[in-house]
């Protein structure tokens, strides 16, 4: 079932130290102090972005119940290492919440960069999870698939059988490996 509140607001402490402290070591902004008018904005600009680079992308738009957007990701390491970013959830096209995205990791890494990604969600399972949880992390609860461009051309309403699928784009910066799994990510207000 779903985490109680106890483990996740420790877990969350956790991870948001972790990735302050990261981020704060290389000294590069968060950006966490936008409106929700700027992170709309900013997150309608990515999801435009991310159709013009990858067509499969948008098709996939057509079929999801809801859509995650994180305009920008930043993360940050040596040898801990953290990131973090706020996003927008749409459903048909307008707000439908406001959500952070934090991870922590550790062992051998060193470097900065930013991306964004979007998730899109396609079944009542996953819009479920990530509305009534206290917190999604990734890898667990509704299965994610992140979509290579090798593997996004091979997509069709035949094999779209995950929960979620998601893209990560606009990668900038220097460091060694990108993944979401691990991931959390919870609804905040704005």
């Amino acid at each position: 079932m779903y985490p109680t509140k106890a483990v996740n607001r420790r877990r969350n402490l956790a991870l948001a130290s972790a990735a302050v402290i990261a981020i704060g070591a290389c000294n590069i902004p968060a950006h966490a102090d936008e409106s929700a008018s700027q992170l709309d904005d900013a997150a309608r600009a990515a999801l435009q972005l991310l159709y013009k680079t990858d067509p499969v992308a948008k098709d996939l738009s057509r079929s999801a119940k809801e859509i995650l957007v994180f305009p920008k990701i930043i993360k940050a390491g040596l040898v801990f290492g953290g990131a973090y970013g706020e996003g927008v959830l749409y459903r048909h096209g307008s707000v439908d919440g406001y959500y952070n995205s934090v991870s922590a990791s550790w062992g051998w890494q060193a470097g900065a960069q930013s991306y964004g990604y979007v998730v899109f969600l396609m079944n009542d399972k996953a819009v479920r999870y990530v509305h009534h949880s206290h917190g999604w992390e990734v890898g667990v609860g509704p299965t994610v698939a992140v979509v290579n461009k090798g593997a996004a051309v091979n997509l069709s309403s035949t094999t779209l059988r995950k929960d979620a699928y998601a893209f990560i784009f606009d990668q900038q910066g220097l460091m060694a490996s990108l993944s979401i799994e691990g991931t959390k990510i919870s609804r905040i207000k704005r």
